[in-house]
């Protein structure tokens, strides 16, 4: 990845990332703003229910107590007391009675807890009151909850009881006011919240068990409500605990709303109290997301336009940076190309400028540093020139200046013998100077080492000639026996490369690798290539190299053989380098040697190496 899309990415994931904790941050603020909010306005309606609901209680209690100390009333109890009471002439009294006072249900029941008359269901004249054995003790006590039963299903209500002594047995008197929609009307809603009220009278939880005082101003998905929360309804029947539910009426998450379930609990002493109703306070969540659509579609904006701002932004500023960069980049690179007088244009003064003024004074010492080696190196090679040159001559010189010697002497003494010794030191003579013939080539031929004439070579096929030149000596009687493992990459492709100075490296490696086994072994020739170079394995078990050995194996003139001139690796180093490639040796004492070869596969440019240059001089000297 470029620098410039490196610091694209950067800029947008900065920006986005910024956006989204933002986003993140509003839209958590207010989900938990508008649950507050939402807690401490249900907290407050529920609040404002008990209060309308103790209100009621207390009106129910008083009006219960005007009854009770009604005159007719007081002669309905005198009355009831008789040892023959006539209770039927008190059939229609609850029904005028509660009329009067305004109550929804009213009964009288005698101290057996007989119905005396009943204004809300009649037909229950003379039968026993289901709950008059907890009634009674509700006497004289505040109002409190009970479900009542009706001819045709069953109604929640605020009851309060008085009993009536004006003889030896009491009369009470049961009446109540219905929890009904008007109930729920009296409250004061806040906007977007309304209360629903759930009688539970069954097991079933349907739309006539539920009171919604709005009930004419329901839009359509809420026409049946109790379809919608009955998990809701189900889950209170079960723990009958307080519980928040969200309510889905639709796919749109604007008409959900929020549900604070409370139960509505009977005052019987039986544990857990029974559940007469669950008070609904819903929510409405459509501000909420309205709230977070819009933070979201101002998010996603700011975000759209950061990045495009992020874009704009990092192009400049990589522009800015990255042309010097470049610059830098293309001067180094013509650097590592061979050109020292490369220079980066200077602009500004800020730390990019700081690093072409560097970048100038480092090449401009590399041009002083090289000029210096480059003096240093034909001084050092003038004088491994000179060395060389002293230790190669001096072997052939002392034994023909001791045969001129012998000669002169001979002369001199006029020896009988002369004629032999003369032709004994001709013959001497003859040899050495064959010797310095032989020397002069062999430093001649290293000297005038070709440049390569590239050409498209199958590097399998040089090593297959190279062997069949070789195979007479490989499977000579008169050595130890060779044998040879051949274990080419038959996927190798051909490569530009001169396959004469090929042949000639790798015969010089195989004839090595015969010379250092001379009581026989195996020689192995190995390729195999990747996509950028193809790699040559020459390996024999001879007697292996030292350290030291290979440090010094490919120096000219270095030899550990008795017989040898120290040319033949320096040669193959020189092949190789013109090729562009590389070549390296592995050996340990034992457990014979190794060279590899690596040739690149497209070479641009053929690279003159310090050898070359050596060499060249060399040349130049030998050419004087």
């Amino acid at each position: 990845m470029t620098f410039r899309r490196k610091l694209l990415a950067v800029f947008a994931l900065t920006v986005f990332l910024s956006v989204a904790t933002v986003g993140w941050l509003v839209s958590t603020l207010s989900r938990r703003a508008f649950e507050l909010a939402d807690d401490e306005r249900t907290s407050a309606l529920v609040t404002q229910f008990r209060h309308e609901f103790n209100r009621q209680g207390e009106e129910v209690s008083r009006r219960m107590e005007a009854i009770a100390a009604s005159e007719p009333v007081a002669r309905m109890g005198l009355a009831m007391n008789n040892r023959a009471p006539d209770s039927a002439a008190y059939f229609d009294a609850a029904k005028s009675t509660a009329e009067n006072y305004q109550l929804d249900f009213l009964e009288f029941v005698d101290s057996q807890g007989t119905i005396i008359s009943s204004a809300h269901w009649p037909a229950k004249f003379g039968y026993p009151e289901p709950a008059f054995a907890s009634l009674s003790s509700m006497a004289e006590k505040g109002a409190f909850l009970k479900q009542e039963e009706l001819q045709d299903n069953a109604a929640l209500g605020l009851f309060a009881v008085r009993a009536i002594h004006v003889g030896e047995h009491p009369v009470y008197v049961i009446g109540g006011r219905r929890l009904d929609r008007d109930f729920l009307s009296a409250l004061d809603l806040p906007a977007g919240m309304r209360v629903l009220l759930y009688l539970n009278h069954g097991d079933h939880s349907g739309s006539e068990s539920l009171i919604n005082p709005s009930r004419s101003a329901e839009t359509p998905e809420t026409n049946r409500p109790a379809d919608q929360i009955a998990s809701l309804i189900e889950a209170i029947r079960q723990n009958n605990q307080e519980t928040t539910a969200i309510v889905h009426w639709s796919s749109d998450r604007a008409d959900d709303e929020l549900f604070h379930a409370i139960p509505l609990q009977g005052t019987s002493n039986a544990s857990p109290k029974p559940l007469l109703g669950i008070l609904l306070v819903g929510n409405s969540r459509r501000s909420y997301v309205e709230l977070e659509r819009r933070i979201r579609t101002t998010a996603f904006l700011v975000g759209g336009s950061g990045i495009l701002l992020a874009i704009l932004l990092s192009s400049w500023a990589a522009a800015r940076v990255t042309r010097p960069v470049e610059r830098l980049a293309g001067a180094a690179q013509e650097v590592a190309a061979g050109n020292w007088n490369a220079r980066v244009e200077i602009s500004g003064n800020d730390e990019l400028a700081e690093l072409a003024e560097s970048f100038n004074h480092m090449t401009r010492e590399l041009l002083t540093q090289k000029e210096r080696l480059v003096q240093a190196e034909r001084v050092a090679a003038w004088r491994e020139l000179a060395r060389r040159l002293a230790h190669e001559l001096k072997n052939p010189l002392f034994p023909l200046q001791l045969t001129v010697e012998n000669l002169v002497r001979a002369r001199q003494q006029g020896s009988e013998q002369f004629e032999e010794i003369f032709r004994e030191s001709s013959a001497t003579l003859l040899a050495e100077i064959s010797n310095l013939k032989t020397i002069i080539s062999r430093f001649n031929e290293f000297s005038r080492m070709p440049r390569p004439q590239l050409q498209l070579v199958q590097m399998n096929d040089v090593i297959r000639g190279v062997l069949q030149l070789f195979q007479a000596q490989l499977e000579s009687p008169g050595r130890g026996q060779i044998s040879c493992d051949l274990q080419l990459d038959q996927r190798l492709e051909p490569i530009p490369a001169d396959p004469e100075l090929l042949h000639r490296a790798i015969s010089n490696l195989v004839l090595n690798a015969m010379e250092a086994m001379p009581e026989g072994g195996r020689l192995s020739l190995r390729t195999r290539g990747n996509k950028d170079n193809i790699c040559l394995e020459v390996s024999d078990t001879g007697a292996g190299l030292t350290a030291e050995e290979c440090n010094r194996i490919f120096t000219p003139y270095y030899t550990s053989k008795e017989h040898g001139t120290g040319l033949g690796l320096a040669i193959v180093q020189s092949v190789v380098s013109d090729h562009g490639g590389t070549i390296r040796v592995h050996s340990e004492p034992g457990q014979g040697t190794t060279f590899v070869i690596e040739l690149p596969r497209n070479p641009d440019t053929l690279q003159d190496g310090s050898e070359k240059n050596q060499a060249e001089t060399i040349s130049s000297i030998a050419a004087e």
